[in-house]
């Protein structure tokens, strides 16, 4: 299926995920999460993004990012370059690390910003790894709650939103993060894994329609398969509950056709 094109934040913030191939482990022990930390900061600032949160678990990685320049694609390329190239020598392996491209989701307001972070730094606590996310090494959890910054962790942008007092911004951050969330935040992960299962359902269902009559996806652009063209396109719609994207390149339909049909039979 083609690639969807990344969605252009107006704020320049992102929240963004990269996961291990095939959900495999990318990090095997505390060297390499240091390596990743490492290469992150030094990329960031050679791209001037500002890192405003990250937490890295163990087959995959959450950054909440903020560029400028339109440049965060060749960040996550630098980093998985360099980071894949370590850790292929380093395990005497070849071949990729990281599934496909990364994911990304915009940050268009400051109450989203707030779940994000929250969201993110919560993550091993939901994992069941840890009991509070201050117990995790390996997020920037631990850069806001103290006065002493270990690296060049932008904090400030996040903490004024609770006080311009940072003794007082602390507190409210920690409270904050120990809340249950109150603002609806949809695990974007999860929500394409969830896509990805409801297309693979979808070409199962359509295999089993056209396979008995001795049929393909391709047979569906035949002027002599109108009809049971489309009647699959209204049933993937409406069963599957598909977008005329995902109908277009699971049914190998063009999607002004399957539009056409969806408009007709509205």
């Amino acid at each position: 299926m083609p690639r969807q094109a990344r969605v252009h934040s107006d704020t320049g913030i992102y929240h963004i995920m990269i996961r291990g191939n095939d959900k495999r482990i990318i990090f095997l022990d505390n060297e390499d999460r240091k390596r990743f930390i490492s290469t992150l900061f030094e990329k960031a600032s050679e791209e001037n993004i500002r890192i405003y949160a990250y937490c890295l678990m163990n087959n995959h990685v959450h950054l909440l990012l903020h560029e400028e320049d339109d440049n965060i694609a060749i960040l996550m390329k630098r980093i998985n370059v360099s980071y894949v190239y370590y850790f292929n020598k380093r395990y005497k392996r070849v071949g990729h690390l990281f599934q496909d491209r990364f994911k990304s989701e915009i940050v268009d307001n400051d109450d989203y910003l707030l779940a994000v972070v929250r969201y993110i730094h919560n993550n091993p606590v939901k994992a069941g790894i840890v009991s509070s996310p201050e117990k995790y090494l390996w997020s920037s959890y631990n850069d806001y709650i103290s006065t002493k910054k270990r690296n060049d962790l932008v904090t400030d942008k996040v903490l004024n939103l609770f006080s311009e007092n940072i003794s007082l911004a602390i507190k409210q951050f920690i409270n904050f993060s120990n809340l249950d969330c109150d603002i609806k935040f949809i695990d974007f992960i999860e929500k394409e894994e969830l896509k990805v299962e409801k297309e693979r359902q979808a070409i199962e269902a359509l295999n089993d329609i056209l396979l008995p009559k001795g049929l393909c996806s391709k047979d569906l652009s035949m002027r002599e398969n109108r009809d049971i063209r489309n009647k699959t396109v209204i049933y993937l719609k409406y069963e599957f509950d598909l977008s005329s994207r995902q109908i277009s390149a699971i049914a190998n339909i063009s999607k002004g056709t399957v539009l056409k049909i969806l408009n007709k039979n509205s």
